[in-house]
Formats: structure tokens, sequence, C-alpha cells
């Protein structure tokens, strides 16, 4: 992350407040990410998405 992609983003039309919200999102999913993979957890079973894993069946 650069200045640079911080004018492109307001240059789209981003105001400060959308850019200081998707970075802190960014952030807190980074965080927890590494949360989970430092205690080995996996996802749960029950959780239908559509973000690549498709329930059995």
């Amino acid at each position: 992350m650069t200045a640079g992609d911080l004018e492109t983003l307001r240059g789209l039309g981003f105001s400060e407040e959308a850019v200081m919200d998707a970075v802190q999102i960014i952030a807190f999913f980074n965080y927890i990410t590494r949360v989970a993979d430092a205690l080995g957890l996996e996802p749960e079973t029950f959780l239908e998405t559509e973000w690549g894993r498709r329930p059995a069946g």
C-alpha cells in the first residue's frame, strides 16, 4: 500500500471515512486470520458459503 494507492481510491470517489473503514476491516480480517491459523482452527463444517466451498451431497 502506497500513497499512490490512496490517491487512486480518492480519485475513484472514496471519502476519507470510506478509506479508513476499509483499512480497519482489512486489518481486522488480517489479524483474525492469523490468530485462527496460529491456533490451527478449521472452518466450521456446517456453514454453507459461495466462496468456493460447497456442501457435500
